[in-house]
């Protein structure tokens, strides 16, 4: 009776409860590797220019993002190896178990990686166009020139570090970007041209071309 009293024990708790021990550790998995990037966005957003340079080159690679998801499911992998080990699950009918734990650890970690790339970064790239008036946005497009990027970014969420590199350019008064790698560049034709805006370096390493 013992012995089936501890096979109870061990079993019933994982398959009732798997998924949702599996949610916030593929959380953490999925968001620990872009700690890097998210706190290059806050540091630039409130202005900590020194900051947010110490992790921009993280960004200004074009592989970066493709880095930073394998190095996410590596973490994934050794965090479900932990688990599994300390469940005694390191088995074929170990993982018949706990195939709820790894479906939800793994499905949560690449839904994070997803929603970053696809969704967060991007809109934080238009944030301060959303920030401003609607009537101050007209107001700039009105009194600028207006030309169109496409840039070969890998995957929208290097969006936001193309932005800030537009605007940190002398006469670009605002960037607009719109998915998957089209940015609207308004600019001051008095201080600057579009070829001078092409030749900054950032688009040595994402090649850009007007449309």
């Amino acid at each position: 009776m013992e012995n089936n009293k501890k096979i109870n024990s061990c079993c019933e708790p994982a398959n009732k409860n798997g998924a949702k021990k599996g949610f916030w550790p593929g959380l953490l998995m999925g968001l620990l590797p872009h700690s890097a990037c998210l706190l290059f966005i806050i540091f630039t957003i409130l202005g900590t220019t020194a900051l947010s340079a110490f992790f921009k080159p993280l960004l200004a690679n074009r592989f970066s993002f493709y880095a930073l998801i394998i190095f996410s499911l590596i973490l994934t992998t050794i965090a479900a190896f932990i688990y599994l080990k300390k469940n005694g699950a390191l088995s074929q009918s170990g993982l018949k178990r706990k195939w709820k734990y790894l479906l939800t650890l793994y499905g949560v970690t690449v839904a994070v990686n997803l929603a970053l790339m696809q969704i967060i970064f991007p809109a934080l790239a238009n944030w301060r166009v959303g920030v401003n008036a609607s009537a101050s946005l007209t107001e700039t497009i009105k009194n600028n020139s207006q030309f169109t990027l496409k840039v070969d970014i890998p995957c929208a969420g290097h969006s936001f570090l193309i932005i800030q590199e537009l605007k940190s350019i002398t006469g670009v008064n605002e960037a607009i970007f719109r998915a998957p790698d089209v940015f609207d560049v308004y600019y001051d034709a008095l201080k600057i041209s579009p070829e001078l805006i092409m030749s900054d370096g950032i688009f040595k390493e994402f090649p850009a071309r007007i449309i």
